[in-house]
Order: structure tokens, then C-alpha cells, then sequence
């Protein structure tokens, strides 16, 4: 039996049918799905380049799985701790060329950065970059515009560490970072400066070291750099940026040579601070006590969570030799760099897909990324104007709290929906939660402090013209005066926080000198009478003066000519004036209560007022004999008798004082006199007094006379050779203990002339923290009295001194002090006068009133 062909060709056509229309399916997907080359450019060798790595892969498996249509290959180029920034730039246009990439991903430093950039601006391809640098894109060469950067905002970061400098009051600080070669160390380190100008702090030393790849013995190298920092004052290390190879030695050496000791002070930059996640142990140990500053980024969010379990999983599996796989900033921007370059080709939807137009894709997007929001201004993603505060402790580090560009120091993240918030500018607020290094329970220094291995070398003036201030017996066996009683005094005040180690050294030479010795380090301070002043406080630091200061001129006295008006000293001549008007009224008075009812006082008016006159003028000797008959003018005559009496007891006391007391006056009163006669003046040879004779009052320099000490200045007025001396305000004090006899001031002084300076005041190096801490101690002790009392007792004249006065200002007596006796005697005149006016009155009155009574009977 035969069986028909048909449904056997039927089946056989309709198996191939559906073969070819599943292949035509098969070719149509392959069609539609286009495929992103991307290079990716990491250092293998470090944690870094092994964290961007992983986090690359997983951002473009994770892609590759939802997308349909198109797919990210990734091609890696490793380089190792070798290589160098040009060795980036040949892999580079390796990927461009045989690969043919359309986007370049990674590159640690800004040299790598910027010489790949070069090679994607020739060949028109995006380069996409983690690594920051303080010089803005339009300050950047024009090779760089196809560069897309990916960073954290330097500024931010550098704002945050002056705010920290300025919050503890550090005025030196020691920034340290890797050199590159195209200028992200000096953009960084030009930022870093005017940011700590602004918060009053200076840079004292740089410590810039090679890139790690450079050096044949790092460990060597480092180790005799970290050396030249122990000869800095500043124990204030700034760590801007720098490979994780050479920040590991540094902090090794740095704690092998006590630069982690107390009172110094780390900070480092997000560099060092983003891998402290990852960072063994050994490593945690030599960094103890740092503060870090890193970029803050989300964690709560789910996709952040999901990578997070990828990456531990991923990291594990590809790198087993590290024993930590938590993930940093560096994993989370690779990761969103991938996502930025896909959210790019989705966006131009795959068709006739150009480096050009990736490049203009990727800078219009703007997405919520893993390390925070990114959106690009200028061809970069500056991520994050928050940073977290971190102190490294123990095993690993702990959370301070926040600081961000808007609201400063914060114990938790300030959002910006969460109304009104003070900003802080101070890192107090976390203060008390920091571990400083060596295990310091107050805030460090950051100074070079003195041990009892080290002191503090204390230059002492030897040469002094006022053993009162400061003296030095023998070579320096024994020091005293008024400075060196108030330094100790200072001193064992600051005990109670620390101690201060110190060593005298006396110093023969001009003070001038001495304080540039303390400039140029020579002396870690200056103890003694040294005058603050302009010139000197632009070189060194003074506390606040301890005493006042200002020009004296001390000249010899001579006896006062007599005068033939010297009976008229007595009283001013307010004082008479005050006396004639009382006389007068008193007259006035007398004549007008007796004018009219005493014998004595009738005749013409002109007669009756002689009389009256005559009656009170002779009343002031009590001479008079004119009887009175009015009642009220006994009673004004006695209120006169008794102004007369005081006056008559406190005249002949004072013009025997006046002419029983020797007056004095001094020989010359007018500097201009003393150069229209070239008169010589002497004064300190060793102060700057001598420099202020001549240059501000214009004297001759031949006129001024060097005056070695106090007791010098008798014996040179005495034999003529100068006619005038000058001394500090605090000098007079000292010299009129002793000579006050012969010797007075004249012309101006400083506390009450022009003539006047800063004080005295102890002398400290350029941004030293002692110089906060004496001030701080000597103001209040001028507060408690306590310096009153000092200079009291060491300056107070002698006895016979203080009975030394001058009897033109002491003797003549002044109207204030008989005011009142004055005032009650025109009272009762008044009143008396009054009263009789009133009765007068009275009686005309009544006697009219009984005329025109009886003129009408």
C-alpha cells in the first residue's frame, strides 16, 4: 500500500517555516541590541583601583541584565604600584585604538587624568575621572574639555579643615601631599592657604613628597622627610592628598619619630579618610588620634543595600588576600559612573551613538546616585558640600558628627527640609567626643611644647639698665627683678593644665636683638622688660603688657625765685575774686539794714556806704567800732565774722607753709628748648628709646648720650653731661624710688602726653599657643590686683619722697573749699534783709492806715 506524499511535505514545510522565523526573530533582537565599549583604567595594586573595579562590573552586570536593547562592555586595563601617568596615557589609546572605546572610566591621580584626557580630546572620546583637584575647569588647559570629573568637592573639604584650624585656635599649620605634575597639588595648596589666612592661621613649612611610583626606597625616603618636620615648631599635620602607599609610611615614620605625640595634631583630607574601611590594623595604630574628613553618602536606601551585599560577595571572590571587604566612596562613584554613562545612551536611545553625543548625554544627566546626587556644572559632579567628622580609635575610627557648607559643625546631618538651624562655625560642639593623639585630654597645642629633655630656651636681658625689672647675677646663676617674679608667678599658674619645662639664657646686647633672636628661633621666648611695638610685633608675638609704657623726661629741679606777689599765693585768684563779691554783698546788706536807724550810718548815701564798707573790710581783722543797732545786721554781721575767721586761720596757714617750704621748679620744661640748644640728653643705649629720640622728637644723634644704668643718671646731671634724661614710664617709677630729691618731670609724659607705647610685655615666636595662655594669666592677675600689689611693693617711693611736694600746686587754696561757708553767709544775709523788708513794710503800711484814720475823724 502506497501512502500519500502531501502531509508529509505539509510537515517538512511547516518545521521550516519556523525554523527560518525563529532565526529572523533571533536576527532582529541582534539588530536592535548595541553594544557600549567602555575602557576602564585602574591600578590593580591598590584598594582604590580594586574597589572601582569591582564596583564597575557589578553597575554594568546589573545593566546588562534589565537592559534589552543595549549592553555595556567593559574592558580593563590594570596597571600596578610601577607604573606611571604616561603608562595610563598608552593605555588609553590602546583602548581607543584596538579596542575601539567610546568612553575612558577610572584614573586615581590628576596627572593620569589629565594626560588621558589629552589623548581622549584627540581622539574625541569622554574620560570620566574619580580624582579631584582644587583648579577649576576654566582654569584647566583646553586639552582637558573632554574630561568629566566625578569627585568630591575640594573647596568644600578645605573650608572644613580651616574651620576645624580655626576652631582650636591653631595659628601654624604643616600641610603634606604627593607631588603631580599638572598642578592639582598647587591649585590645592594655593586654596589651602587663603583658606587658613582667613581663619588667621599660617602655613610655617610644606612638606611636598615625589609620587610613590618615583621613589626607589620609599620607606627611606619618607622616613628622612618625616625628619625635617621635628626641627618645625608647628605640630599641626595637614594630609591634603597623597597615594594610600606613601600616607601609610608617612604615618608609620611620623609615630616612629613621636610626631603622633601629644599635643600634635592630624587632619587628613577624604583621600586617606575614605579608606580608613579598609585599612589593616598596624596601619589604624600609627594614625591614632587623627581626625578625617569624608564625603558623606546615604545608606539607608535599598539599592545602596543591594550593592552593598554584590560588592562583599564580588570583592571576596576576586580578591581573597584582603581582609576587609567593606566598600568606600571610590566603589559607590564607579559604580554611579556606570550608571551616568547608561542613563547617557538611554537617553540618545542607541542610534548612530558618537563620543560626541555620549559626551553631551552624560553632562545633561542628573540622577540620585549611590555617593549622592549627580548632575554636572562645568564638566564636573562636585559631590557633597557634607562631609563626616571621623577620629581614628582603637581597631578602627568613630563617628564625630557632620560639617557642611551651610550649617557648619553639626552632632548629626542637618537635611535641609528640617527648618531653621543656627549655623556653627565651631568644631566645639564635637570637641569633647575627639581622642587626640598620645591619648591627650585637652585639646593639643599644636606646637612644638617643651620636655624635660627639650626645654623652652629663655633669652633674659643681662644688660639691663633697671635691676629692679631684671637682674642676672654672675653668668646666669640667679635671676630676679619685677619680670621674672611675674613670669613665675604666671608660670605656676599654668601648671595646674600643664607643665612648661624652661631654661634661662642670659643675653648681653640691645633688646632689638634679643627679640629677633626669638624670630629667628634662636630663643623660644623672651622673659623681661621688653616694650611692645609695631615693628617688633610683625616678627614675634607679645602677650598683653604686664605695665604701662610711655616717655618721661626727668630733669634736675632748682629753687623758685621769690616772688614780691607772694602773699597772693595763698588763695587763686578765683579764690579772691569769690571773696571781694561775698565783702560786697555783705556790704550792700549792712547799708541797707543800717542806713535808715544808726547814727553812725547817716548822711549822704555816698557816706553811708563808705561806712558800711569800712565796717566789713575792718571786720576781717577784727578791728572794727561801729556800733550796729538793727537786729538783723547783728545776725549778718556774725554769719561774716564767721567766714572771717575761717578765712583769716586758712590764709596765714598756707603763706607760712609757702614761705617756710622751699619751692622747686624744674631747670627745663620745653623739649623744643633742649634741641634750639643742642642740650645732650641721655637715655638707655640698648632700648629703642634712643631710635625714637632721633627719629620721631629729631634729635641730634651727637646730642644723645648712652646712659648704662640707673645709677649712672645722678653722676651724669651732676657733672653736666646731659641736661635731660629719658626714661620709660615704668623706669621713672624706678628711678624716683630712690632720687626723687633734685629730680622732677617735666614736658610731657607718657601716660597722660602723646608719647606713649604698648607696655611691657613677654616676647614668643610667631603663632606660638603661649602666648594665648600668659595673656590670658596676666589679665588676670592685673583683675585680682595681684600685679598692683607687686608693683606697689617694688616701686613705691620712699617716705621721704612722698613728703616731697610742690607748693605752688599743694598750698594755694581754691574757692570749692569754702562754697559753702560762702553759701550760708548770703542766706542769712539775704534772709535778714528780707525779714526787715518785710516789717518795714508792715510798719509804713500800718502808719499810713492810722494817718488816713485820723485825717477822716
Amino acid at each position: 500500500m502506497v501512502l500519500p506524499k502531501m502531509p508529509f511535505l505539509v510537515m517538512m514545510s511547516t518545521f521550516l517555516l519556523i525554523i527560518l522565523a525563529l532565526e529572523h526573530v533571533t536576527t532582529i533582537d541582534a539588530a536592535q541590541s548595541e553594544t557600549i565599549k567602555v575602557g576602564a583604567i585602574v591600578n590593580a595594586d591598590t584598594r582604590i583601583g580594586r574597589e572601582a573595579k569591582v564596583g564597575m562590573q557589578i553597575a554594568a552586570q546589573n545593566y546588562n541584565r534589565a537592559s534589552s536593547y543595549h549592553k555595556v562592555s567593559l574592558h580593563f586595563h590594570e596597571q600596578n604600584w610601577r607604573s606611571t601617568p604616561l603608562q595610563a596615557a598608552y593605555d588609553a589609546d590602546e583602548l581607543i585604538r584596538q579596542r575601539g572605546v567610546q568612553a575612558i572610566i577610572g584614573m586615581e591621580t590628576w596627572e593620569e587624568a589629565t594626560l588621558v584626557s589629552e589623548v581622549g580630546r584627540r581622539a574625541k572620546v569622554p574620560v570620566i575621572s574619580f580624582t579631584s583637584s582644587a583648579v577649576t575647569m576654566p582654569l584647566v588647559p583646553p586639552q582637558s574639555s573632554y574630561l568629566v570629573q566625578l569627585s568630591s568637592n575640594v573647596t568644600e573639604q578645605i573650608k572644613c579643615i580651616a574651620a576645624i584650624v580655626r576652631t582650636f585656635n591653631w595659628r601654624w599649620v604643616i600641610p603634606i601631599y604627593e607631588v603631580d605634575n599638572y598642578g592639582g597639588d598647587s591649585g590645592t595648596f594655593a586654596a589651602l592657604a587663603e583658606a587658613l589666612r582667613d581663619a588667621g592661621a599660617e602655613i610655617e613649612f610644606r612638606l611636598a613628597l615625589p609620587p610613590f611610583s618615583s621613589l626607589s626606597n620609599p620607606q627611606r625616603y619618607v622616613r628622612d622627610e618625616v625628619g625635617k618636620l621635628l626641627n618645625k615648631q608647628s605640630r599641626v599635620f595637614i594630609v591634603l592628598h597623597s597615594s594610600f602607599s606613601v600616607a601609610t609610611h608617612l604615618f608609620k615614620e611620623a609615630k616612629e619619630i613621636g610626631l603622633m605625640g601629644k599635643d600634635s595634631a592630624w587632619i587628613t583630607a577624604d583621600g586617606i579618610a575614605s579608606l580608613l574601611e579598609s585599612v589593616n590594623t598596624s596601619v589604624i595604630f600609627s594614625m591614632e588620634g587623627t581626625l578625617g574628613i569624608k564625603a558623606y553618602f546615604p545608606q539607608e536606601s535599598m539599592p545602596f543595600k543591594e550593592f552593598q551585599g554584590q560588592f562583599k560577595l564580588k570583592f571576596r571572590a576576586e580578591y581573597p588576600e584582603e581582609d576587609f571587604s567593606e566598600m568606600g566612596i571610590y566603589a559607590l562613584r564607579a559604580h554611579d559612573s556606570i550608571v551616568a554613562l547608561t542613563n547617557a545612551i538611554e537617553k540618545l536611545g542607541g542610534a548612530n551613538t558618537t563620543s560626541t553625543s555620549l559626551l553631551e548625554a552624560i553632562l545633561s544627566v542628573h540622577f540620585k546616585g549611590l555617593s549622592g546626587d549627580i548632575f554636572f556644572s562645568g564638566r564636573s559632579s562636585l559631590q557633597s558640600s557634607e562631609f563626616r567628622i571621623v577620629n581614628v580609635i582603637g581597631k578602627r575610627y568613630k563617628e564625630l558628627g557632620f560639617w557642611s557648607s551651610k550649617f557648619g559643625f553639626s552632632k548629626g546631618l542637618v537635611c535641609e527640609n528640617g527648618g531653621e538651624k543656627i549655623r556653627e562655625d565651631s568644631m566645639e560642639v564635637l570637641s569633647g567626643l575627639v581622642n587626640w593623639p598620645g591619648d591627650l585630654k585637652r585639646v593639643p597645642k599644636g606646637w612644638s611644647m617643651p620636655t624635660n629633655a627639650r626645654p623652652m630656651n629663655i633669652g633674659v636681658p643681662a644688660r639691663t639698665s633697671f635691676e629692679k625689672f631684671v637682674k642676672v647675677v654672675g653668668n646666669g646663676s640667679y635671676y630676679d627683678g619685677f619680670c621674672i617674679k611675674v613670669f613665675k608667678e604666671v608660670l605656676r599658674q599654668l601648671e595646674k593644665n600643664y607643665s612648661l619645662p624652661y631654661r634661662f639664657v642670659p643675653y648681653n646686647g640691645t633688646y632689638d636683638d634679643l627679640v629677633d633672636h626669638v624670630a629667628n628661633k634662636s630663643y623660644d621666648a623672651v622673659i623681661g622688660d621688653v616694650t611692645i611695638l609695631a615693628d617688633r610685633s610683625k616678627r614675634v608675638d607679645f602677650t598683653q603688657p604686664f605695665t604701662d609704657s610711655g616717655l618721661t623726661m626727668i630733669v634736675t629741679q632748682k629753687p623758685r625765685p621769690e616772688k614780691a606777689w607772694m602773699f597772693l599765693k595763698p588763695f587763686t585768684l578765683e579764690m579772691w575774686l569769690a571773696t571781694a563779691m561775698m565783702l560786697l554783698y555783705t556790704v550792700i546788706i549792712v547799708w541797707l539794714l543800717e542806713g535808715g536807724s544808726n547814727p553812725e550810718f547817716e548822711g549822704p548815701w555816698l557816706s553811708q556806704l563808705s561806712t558800711a564798707f569800712w565796717f566789713t573790710s575792718t571786720a576781717l581783722f577784727f578791728a572794727h567800732r561801729e556800733k550796729v543797732h538793727s537786729n538783723y545786721a547783728r545776725v549778718v554781721v556774725l554769719g561774716w565774722l564767721f567766714v572771717v575767721l575761717a578765712l583769716n586761720s586758712s590764709y596765714t596757714a598756707s603763706l607760712s607753709s609757702m614761705l617756710t617750704v622751699q619751692g622747686l621748679e624744674p631747670n627745663v620744661t620745653d623739649i623744643e628748648w633742649l634741641k634750639k640748644t643742642n642740650a645732650k640728653v641721655g637715655c638707655d643705649g640698648d632700648s629703642f628709646v634712643r631710635r625714637y629720640l632721633k627719629d620721631v622728637l629729631k634729635f641730634k644723634s651727637e646730642n644723645i648720650r648712652n646712659v648704662s644704668t640707673e645709677y649712672d643718671y645722678p653722676r651724669e646731671f651732676e657733672s653736666g653731661n646731659i641736661t635731660a634724661a629719658f626714661l620709660e614710664l615704668p623706669y621713672q617709677k624706678a628711678f624716683f624710688k630712690h632720687y626723687c630729691k633734685g629730680y622732677t618731670v617735666a614736658g610731657i609724659t607718657g601716660r597722660y602726653g602723646e608719647d606713649r607705647f604698648g607696655g611691657l610685655g613677654f616676647v614668643f615666636q610667631k603663632g606660638s599657643p603661649l602666648t594665648a595662655d600668659f595673656s590670658q594669666v596676666i589679665l588676670s592677675l592685673l583683675e585680682s590686683g595681684w600685679l598692683k600689689g607687686l608693683e606697689t611693693a617694688s616701686f613705691a617711693p620712699s617716705s621721704k619722697c612722698l613728703t616731697s611736694q610742690d607748693p605752688d600746686k599743694s598750698t594755694s587754696l581754691s574757692w570749692r573749699s569754702f562754697w559753702g561757708l560762702y553759701l550760708c553767709s548770703a542766706i542769712t544775709s539775704t534772709l535778714c534783709y528780707l525779714a526787715f523788708f518785710i516789717c518795714q513794710s508792715y510798719e509804713r503800711l500800718h502808719e499810713a492806715y492810722n494817718n488816713m484814720w485820723y485825717s477822716t475823724e
